[in-house]
């Protein structure tokens, strides 16, 4: 058997003129469209609905949501299949595709989302990974349907037509505002929640000595004397204000923070000359804790600003030596908050102030606590256009 296995492979390889040069062509012809429609055959087989519900990972999650939408099922007939949606139309990228679903089948082996559970614990990241992509490809497969040239904007509720041109004139793309378009959002908190989580951990391995500089993690009362010296409650300082330990009595710290007040508003010390960004809240009988030092005159307005600083008294808890975690779960919550129903605009597209209004305005649409939004609000002004560094 051997021997003739070796004899068969090398008649493969030996030259032969017993046949003429056009039928050894014609035979490899046919032989070639044999393969390329087999292989375009099984191809066509992997993009059916049918294939891509063969696993019961597929089949009990998202293909269960995907029949209550408008794409499995609408008054024109008209159905969009899993592959219409993640399966490029072109061959070079539908090859690309078909390769990176290899990976897809390592985890099936393994079991990586094979019970529920485990499914939903992946759910954000894989809705991010298919969300990137198509940001990426400028929703590629999204357009094989919908174009905004092709749209009748007259005939669209004018909310729908009203935002369908503003995308179209800012060049955004259909992923930017469609992420729950055909399968249930993921849980979007979860990001920014480990991420505090890690943040809260770090910070209550900290010793805060004096004539280091600490950030606060949230906000954080003061008092203007220690709390066993009859200190009473004198203001709060928010959320990411840089403070200069001073004295360190125990559990009590003594700290210094600095600012700007404007003239004739003295219980609120803010971040920055001529802008709204809050670093301490004062009670109406604790104003003369701030002292005053050079005042400058906003240009703009005609307002009078004071460079402020207050020595107060806060727990030895709660701050971190370290902002760019904190800017790092801001940019998350934001992302997570603001950019799953629309695109977020950059942290730099609108002046500090213009956040306050911004914010305010969708306020009702989202769903954070206060002390959450009050630290987004502080991370956008902090990263807006007109504040330099952090």
């Amino acid at each position: 058997m051997l021997a003739r296995l070796r004899k068969f492979w090398g008649w493969l390889w030996s030259p032969y003129t017993g046949l003429p040069l056009a039928a050894v062509l014609v035979a490899g012809g046919i032989g070639g469209v044999l393969f390329w429609g087999a292989f375009n055959t099984a191809m066509e087989m992997t993009n059916s609905l049918e294939f891509c519900i063969s696993c019961h990972e597929m089949r009990d999650n998202v293909y269960q949501e995907y029949k209550q939408t408008v794409h499995f099922k609408n008054a024109s007939g008209v159905r969009a299949i899993c592959s219409d949606c993640h399966v490029p139309k072109d061959w070079v990228h539908k090859v690309v595709r078909k390769i990176q679903a290899s990976n897809e089948l390592f985890h099936k082996v393994i079991g990586t989302i094979d019970t529920k559970e485990k499914f939903e614990a992946h759910r954000l990241t894989m809705a991010q990974r298919v969300w990137d992509t198509m940001k990426a490809t400028d929703s590629r497969e999204c357009r094989n349907c919908h174009s905004f040239t092709a749209m009748h904007f007259e005939k669209q509720r004018p909310e729908a037509a009203k935002r369908m041109q503003k995308a179209m004139a800012d060049g955004d793309t259909c992923i930017d505002c469609h992420k729950g378009i055909a399968h249930k959002m993921p849980d979007m908190t979860s990001g920014f929640k480990s991420m505090w989580s890690d943040i809260v951990a770090s910070a209550s391995a900290l010793s805060p000595q004096p004539g280091d500089t600490y950030y606060t993690l949230t906000t954080i009362g003061f008092t203007a004397e220690k709390a066993g010296e009859g200190g009473r409650a004198a203001g709060r300082l928010l959320a990411a204000t840089p403070v200069e330990v001073l004295e360190r009595d125990g559990d009590q710290l003594k700290v210094r923070a600095t600012g700007w007040r404007q003239e004739n508003v003295d219980r609120v010390v803010y971040a920055r000359a001529g802008k709204r960004i809050f670093v301490a809240a004062l009670s109406p009988a604790a104003t003369d804790l701030v002292s005053s030092g050079a005042s400058q005159t906003d240009a703009d307005t005609g307002q009078v600003w004071s460079e402020a600083t207050m020595d107060v008294w806060i727990p030895a808890r709660d701050l971190t030596d370290n902002v760019e975690p904190l800017w790092a779960y801001g940019a998350e919550l934001y992302g997570a908050t603001c950019a799953t129903c629309h695109t977020a605009p950059a942290a730099n597209h609108f002046v500090a102030n213009q956040w306050i209004g911004t914010l305010n305005s969708m306020k009702q649409n989202i769903s954070i606590d206060t002390e959450q939004y009050r630290f987004l609000q502080k991370y956008l002004q902090m990263h807006a256009a007109d504040i330099a560094g952090h």
